[in-house]
């Protein structure tokens, strides 16, 4: 392993150099496992010895590892994986339900809404400019392989959510003065809105929300909390459209 090798996997861990490279790490070997498996090109392979074979495949000692790898606990794989290049096309979206993501900052609460879209079957996030990137490794290790099966874009979002009717969508949100998430219609086709973690919707997105929720606490004159983490509320939210729509 070169001194190079290292630079690069070190660069992959901000986003200027995944752009630059046009590669993202994934960590570990049941991950990078799924990955040889997926529709992803795998460029590089570093891993410990008896784990994977083939001419990518570069066989590090514990000690390279623990140079290499991005976590805090070093793993037994690393791997190289080209970005995917998608197009979004919003007329795609219509009669599916798809999250959108308002400013989401955290690259734990982004990964594990990956997840979450992954186990309630919603193919495709739609992501404000300003989410987190889905191929931080932070973002990509918490999605426990979602990420090779959920497609997530970034766009202007309240410019997409604003054309939404027209595909017959209406677009939902989280909002304190929204109605009650147990009462309230919902559709099996729509965009959810989730916002960011301490800022919640941006005023502009509230502006194309056509049906506003609310998630209750319990009982419901209880002084608790003052909110979910986003995460949370985006798996209650899925959950309860699952449960009630069918589909």
């Amino acid at each position: 392993m070169t001194k190079a090798e290292i630079r690069l996997v070190r660069a992959l861990a901000d986003k200027r150099g995944r752009e630059e490279h046009g590669l993202f790490v994934a960590e570990g070997a049941k991950l990078v496992a799924e990955l040889r498996a997926s529709h992803l090109r795998v460029r590089r392979i570093f891993a410990r010895e008896g784990l994977f074979a083939g001419p990518e495949v570069e066989t590090v000692s514990p000690q390279e590892m623990e140079r290499l790898s991005l976590l805090k606990t070093p793993s037994d794989a690393v791997a190289l994986v080209e970005i995917p290049r998608r197009r979004l096309d919003p007329a795609a979206l219509a009669g599916r339900l798809t999250l959108a993501l308002d400013d989401v900052q955290n690259p734990g609460n982004m990964g594990t809404i990956i997840r979450l879209a992954d186990w309630f079957g919603i193919t495709d996030i739609v992501c404000s400019e300003a989410t987190a990137d889905c191929f931080n490794p932070k973002v990509v290790q918490a999605t426990m392989g979602a990420i090779l099966r959920v497609r997530v874009h970034y766009t202007d979002l309240a410019r997409l959510l604003a054309e939404a009717p027209a595909l017959g969508l209406p677009v939902y949100g989280t909002f304190l003065e929204g109605d009650d998430l147990y009462d309230a219609p919902l559709t099996a086709a729509g965009i959810v809105v989730m916002g960011n973690e301490g800022r919640g919707v941006t005023p502009a997105v509230a502006r194309t929300v056509t049906r506003k929720l609310f998630i209750p606490p319990y009982p419901a004159d209880r002084r608790g909390s003052e909110s979910l983490n986003v995460a949370m509320a985006a798996g209650i939210v899925c959950a309860e459209f699952r449960r009630r729509t069918g589909r």
